[in-house]
């Protein structure tokens, strides 16, 4: 017999056939439950062959018969287990994202702190309250550390950039929850190392530890989220504009409440807690993208995310795609990742090569509370960018890329020749920077989720990680010699 749309079952009983007009509750059930309905036997083993009653929908079996068996109702949970586990993936990639580049984040923040390295009784990093400023040299008019911030920033990108370009080669051979684990220790001890650091050599270590969390988690994130829904990427997008914002608000606030560095840091231990239990506790297990059947997806769905061992080669997987298919998809990748490149050269140049630079002597912010608030007004931004994607989608990432550029050239020209009057000002712009930053990346990543198959969208959400590094490197190599050059200067 067929199902319920358009079919013609018979109920009988003793007394003949059973028939009546159908009721509220009638159509509400069939409504409930006209997909998937199975009418091929009667539940109990009764034998029927009167006529069932009819809905305006189709004929099909409603109720049973009065002192029958009844028909057991099917799963009524089903939609709300689907919502829940979505909802659950949602805030678990929100979570991903915020926990993997708090560290980051923080060591950027803490970068003017972490080189001046003033410390006091207790072997307690100091952070001067006060307004006064303490000149590092005296004969420039910037207020130079001896070593420029962009030494943190290369401390902290120039592992995340070794582990993403050998990332596409082969790191998908290793299952996700190692990955996972050795990211959220690595946070963990770049926290400890840094916060009971004797000299700046030894915190730079503990940024290196940072870095290679940060790394390995955001490639393995992203090429994660090829399992699930693409709405994920933007709910990972936002979690790393909130670590962002959250780190670099949270040193801020630590800080100018009177606790030292040191305290700061540890009291940040939490985060990479919260990575682990995100990730093996709340994800659930991924939907497969192009199933052959129901028993064989729901075994490939959950293979990514709780083996144990190397996942073997499967079509539709970057494991079995050849180097040549590699290449051609990353040829077509470059229109997406040069402007993205770009764009993070332009903004971390700002960050970590003119941030320190941009001093105003007119405020009651010391140097280093101007330092962390261009931080985290940057960072305030890039969040609210990246989770603007359900309102604001942008396809050509070439504009964001050129508008990034002018704003490099503007604050350069104002550290050059000093005519900007105010620090706010300077807010302002460095919000709008954070807006661009962000919306670059978002958009970038959501464009590929989009044109690219499904058998090559791991590999393109890992190989398209390498922008952002790369930008940020290149920036900080040649933010080094700049920061040497101005504060030789009168």
């Amino acid at each position: 017999m067929g199902g319920c749309a358009g079919s013609r079952r018979r109920f009988s009983d003793s007394e003949g056939e059973y028939s009546r007009p159908p009721s509220w509750n009638d159509h509400l059930w069939l409504a409930a439950h006209l997909r998937g309905m199975r009418a091929d036997s009667a539940p109990g083993g009764h034998a029927w062959s009167g006529r069932a009653p009819e809905s305006r929908w189709g004929s099909c079996p409603l109720l049973a018969l009065p002192g029958e068996e009844t028909v057991p109702e099917p799963r009524l949970p089903l939609l709300d287990h689907h919502q829940g586990a979505h909802w659950k993936n949602a805030v678990g990639f929100w979570l991903l994202g915020l926990c993997n580049n708090f560290s980051y984040v923080v060591m950027l923040s803490a970068a003017h702190d972490i080189l001046s390295h003033k410390r006091t009784s207790g072997n307690q990093s100091h952070v001067d309250p006060g307004p006064t400023p303490m000149p590092h040299n005296s004969s420039s008019r910037f207020d130079c550390n001896s070593v420029s911030t962009a030494a943190v920033l290369l401390a902290d990108i120039l592992p995340t950039l070794v582990i993403k370009l050998l990332a596409p080669l082969g790191l998908h051979l290793l299952p996700y929850s190692p990955r996972v684990l050795v990211s959220g220790i690595c946070a963990a001890g770049s926290f400890v190392l840094v916060a009971f650091s004797h000299s700046v050599g030894t915190s730079l270590c503990g940024v290196v530890f940072a870095s290679i969390s940060s790394g390995l988690g955001e490639v393995t994130f992203l090429s994660l989220t090829a399992f699930y829904p693409r709405a994920v990427i933007s709910w990972w997008s936002s979690g790393t504009g909130g670590a962002g914002l959250l780190g670099a608000l949270s040193y801020l606030g630590l800080t100018q409440a009177g606790l030292s560095p040191q305290q700061t840091l540890l009291s940040m231990l939490g985060i990479p807690a919260l990575l682990l239990a995100s990730y093996f506790l709340l994800l659930t297990s991924p939907e497969a993208q192009d199933p052959g059947g129901e028993e064989e997806a729901e075994s490939a769905a959950r293979q990514p995310l709780i083996r144990t061992e190397a996942p073997e080669s499967k079509p539709g997987s970057s494991s079995s795609l050849s180097l040549r298919e590699r290449w051609t998809v990353f040829k077509g990748l470059l229109w997406y990742i040069v402007p993205l490149v770009v764009v993070y050269f332009a903004e971390y140049f700002i960050n970590q090569g003119l941030f320190e630079l941009l001093f105003f002597r007119n405020t009651s912010l010391s140097h280093a509370q101007q330092y962390r608030w261009y931080q985290m007004l940057y960072q305030a931004g890039v969040f609210a960018s990246r989770s603007s994607l359900r309102c604001c989608r942008i396809r050509f990432t070439w504009a964001l890329a050129l508008l990034q550029c002018l704003n490099l050239v503007f604050l350069l020209a104002d550290v050059w020749f000093g005519f900007l009057p105010s620090i706010y000002l300077v807010f302002l712009i460095i919000l709008y920077e954070g807006l661009l930053g962000g919306a670059a990346y978002v958009n970038t990543f959501h464009n590929i989720a989009l044109e690219t198959s499904d058998e090559h969208r791991e590999f393109a959400m890992a190989a398209t990680c390498i922008s952002d590094t790369l930008g940020i490197s290149l920036s900080g190599l040649l933010a080094l010699p700049l920061h040497d050059f101005l504060c030789q200067l009168s």
